[in-house]
């Protein structure tokens, strides 16, 4: 009996516990040191951060021209779609009007109707008087058949209009789904641009910002305060009229605005939104896009480039400054840095347009 007894299982206690509690212990650091190396990400440098920053900042400002232009093709079906509606309300007057009319005429011939006109003639005691009625109620028969006829244009107009109407609003329900996927483009990238940056030190993060910008600050190259800028604006040309004067004394004006995405002034602008601006101030209207204002007037070369003429930059068109001379442009960097002085070639020219 005793070879089938099983043998006790010993408790660790003492040394033997403390050992195995040791042990134990270790391998749970040690796996979780392991575990913790596996998945930290490397810290980025600076240098690193920058690039990823202005990548962002660059898919973002595409993202911000697209919504623009879903935004400008919103608000013009908008109000297509109001003026519509308008022209619809205007004809239902019109044709409830005309109804009330046939309706009073049509009550009259149901109570006189159901005589003969010959019976009539008969009975009448004066059946001169009555061919003179019956002549006016020729008459009247004929403009009441012409009303008929305005009621039915005016049902097939509305008809027509409310066709319209239908297509114009699936129009903006489809702009205005676009603008949403826009907007949420443009704020992810934004947001993933403040989180890199909130990485960085206080020192840091203000090199690399100002590196985003271009360098500088919302001064000219010489170091002017912003007054002076506008009183000797950069560069030696002249605009080449007074609308493109017009535009680069606004743009003076606009230094040490924010940049707000999708903003026009007068507090803040995006890149198309300040030219866009500083044209409106000179009586001038531009389209909104960057990838539109390049058409908005004549191409010029780099080298024929005077005060006023737009500037554009990347093979996308997502970027446009307002040229100043000397080399120099006024523009709406990013979120980073507000309306600054800036040199054109900092980055990469596309062309450039006169629109005045």
């Amino acid at each position: 009996m005793a070879a089938h007894r099983k043998p006790k299982q010993r408790s660790l206690s003492g040394h033997t516990a403390r050992t195995a509690a040791t042990l134990a212990l270790a391998s749970a650091a040690t796996a979780t040191a392991f575990e913790g190396t596996g998945h930290a990400e490397p810290k980025l440098s600076p240098a690193e951060v920058k690039a990823k920053v202005d990548a962002l900042y660059h898919q973002a400002e595409a993202a911000t021209e697209k919504y623009n232009g879903a935004k400008e093709k919103a608000d013009k079906a908008d109000k297509a779609l109001d003026g519509l509606r308008d022209e619809a309300a205007r004809k239902e007057d019109r044709l409830n009007s005309a109804r009330e009319g046939l309706g009073s005429y049509a009550a009259a011939q149901y109570r006189t109707g159901g005589l003969d006109p010959s019976v009539q003639l008969a009975l009448s005691s004066d059946p001169e008087q009555f061919l003179d009625r019956a002549t006016l109620a020729d008459r009247a028969g004929s403009r009441q058949a012409a009303a008929v006829t305005r009621v039915q244009e005016e049902l097939r107009g509305i008809d027509q209009l409310r066709g319209e109407a239908d297509d114009r609003l699936a129009d903006l329900k489809s702009r205005q789904a676009e603008l949403k996927r826009h907007k949420k483009t443009v704020t992810k990238k934004l947001s993933e641009a403040r989180r890199l940056l909130s990485e960085l030190t206080g020192d840091q993060r203000a090199d690399v910002t100002d590196e985003l910008a271009g360098g500088g600050s919302a001064r000219d190259s010489s170091g002017a305060s912003r007054a002076d800028a506008r009183a000797t604006p950069a560069g030696t040309s002249k605009a080449p009229n007074s609308r493109a004067s017009a535009a680069v004394s606004y743009a003076y004006k606009a230094l040490g605005s924010p940049y707000v995405w999708g903003a026009t002034g007068p507090s803040a602008f995006d890149c198309s939104g300040l030219t866009q601006a500083a044209y409106r101030s000179a009586g001038v209207a531009l389209p909104r896009t960057t990838y539109s204002q390049i058409d908005a007037g004549r191409r010029v070369s780099r080298s024929e480039l005077r005060p006023g003429d737009l500037v554009f930059f990347y093979s996308g068109i997502s970027h446009v400054g307002l040229y100043v001379g000397g080399g120099q442009m006024i523009h709406a960097p990013n979120p980073s840095a507000p309306v600054r002085l800036a040199p054109i070639d900092q980055m990469p020219f596309a062309g450039a347009t006169r629109v005045a």
